[in-house]
């Protein structure tokens, strides 16, 4: 099985633009858990904004965390070796025919 597994090659094709929806998602959640928090500390009780902010920080990370992983699962690739060196190779070439620039 080993001598198997030598013959695949593990690529990610993960970039920061694949998780930025969730970032920017993760960044609205905490900041409304914190507005709402605010909000609260003016009651009678302001133990009640800390228990909101815990609440909503302690049921969104779940969701988070699924989110991340299953994108991060979405970009990883087993490529056999001979696939892989053939991806590199055309993607050598097409480097290599770009047109030259003129220098001054």
């Amino acid at each position: 099985m080993i001598n198997n597994m030598q013959k695949y090659r593990f690529v990610c094709t993960l970039t920061f633009g694949d998780i930025y929806g969730q970032i920017i998602v993760w960044l609205v959640t905490i900041t409304l858990s914190l507005a709402s928090a605010l909000a609260l500390m003016g009651a009678t009780k302001p133990v009640y904004a800390l228990v909101t902010v815990g609440l909503i920080v302690l049921l969104s990370l779940p969701f988070l965390l699924f989110a991340f992983v299953t994108t991060l699962l979405n970009h990883i690739e087993l490529l056999p070796l001979e696939a892989a060196t053939q991806k590199e190779n055309m993607s050598k070439s097409v480097a290599n025919n770009a047109p030259l620039e003129a220098t001054s």
